[in-house]
């Protein structure tokens, strides 16, 4: 081999859409809404930055194949957002040979970054698994005051996502509508015919969206207890298949943790991992690791709550 120059894989330029103007969480209105970004001091909603994740099975598909929507892995850090109307284009590091992870990030059309990350397949260590390594104990919580490292909920009914299901107040669109509006559209995520596994598979982006899914309808909490209202966004994410892509209509079994809590200027970080099992709740299938940040000038007095706790400890 004569050059050791890195090479890149580039996909085309795409624009977004915006599908969480309806979004609530906590009873209120949530920052992908205009008039709640606005208070905020942001140039416009933001779109979600799982949104972004479709931009790359394309590239990846190239890269490892089939093997990819069985094992890959999108580790991403968030740095600027993306409102509709703008366009975004994703970049691949082609791997040297038997390499398992490799660089890849998304940029908007003139050039301004919107997420770092890395890109694998199978099992190491991910850019956000570095990043968690490396955080610094957070000061006195004020939004998050209530939560614990090693927190758990366990879904006590299996969750699933069939193709017309509304997926709640979160995530108030069905399979079928973002496939109308996805960025890198595929039959086999609407098509078993065309599906190498017999059965149509859910979008590394709709992943997400399944995991924070919630079935409980027994009255128990389905969220960690922040205080609130408090607008919040996410920083840091990360979805990993294990050994199987996630099916459309197959029950899957939840259970989240909170790994690490840290913080900002702005904001207060809450790091969870949530792990998706097969419907036995025995094989693991598929995991997503998200920092979740609430924006402190969003909690009505903050300042004076956080001083009256410092002052208390």
């Amino acid at each position: 081999m004569t050059f050791t120059t890195p090479l890149v894989l580039r996909g085309p330029l795409r624009k977004p859409a915006q599908m969480l103007q309806e979004q609530e969480y906590g009873g209120h209105a949530s920052v992908h809404d205009d008039a709640t970004a606005e208070k905020l001091g942001l140039r416009g909603a933001p779109i979600e930055g799982p949104t972004h994740f479709s931009l790359y099975p394309p590239l990846m598909e190239r890269i490892w194949g089939k093997d990819w929507f069985e094992r890959g892995c999108i580790s991403a850090h968030y740095q600027n957002m993306v409102v509709e109307g703008e366009e975004t284009q994703a970049f691949v590091e082609w791997p040297e040979p038997g390499a398992m992870t490799t660089k890849a990030w998304v940029v908007k059309g003139d050039g301004t970054p919107v997420h770092e990350a890395s890109a694998s397949i199978g099992p190491g260590e991910t850019l956000l698994e570095k990043r968690l390594k490396e955080l610094r104990p957070p000061g006195k919580l004020v939004i998050m005051q209530d939560l614990k490292v090693g927190m758990k909920i366990e879904e006590d009914k299996p969750i699933r996502m069939d193709p017309d299901q509304n997926m709640g107040a979160l995530y108030p669109f069905s399979l079928s509508e973002k496939l109308a509006k996805i960025t890198e559209n595929s039959p086999w995520y609407s098509d078993p015919k065309s599906s190498p596994w017999g059965r149509a598979i859910i979008p590394l982006e709709m992943i997400s969206v399944l995991a924070q899914y919630s079935s409980r309808t027994s009255g128990k909490e389905s969220a960690f207890p922040t205080r609130g209202p408090a607008l919040g966004l996410f920083v840091d994410q990360q979805i990993r298949v294990i050994d199987s892509p996630l099916f459309v209509s197959e029950d899957y079994l939840v259970s989240r943790e909170i790994v690490a809590l840290s913080e900002s200027k702005r904001v207060e970080n809450c790091w969870v991992r949530t792990k998706l099992f097969d419907r036995t709740g025995k094989r693991p299938v598929a995991e997503m690791l998200l920092n979740q940040g609430s924006f402190k000038e969003s909690y009505k007095g903050y300042n004076e709550e956080r001083a009256r706790l410092e002052a208390a400890s």
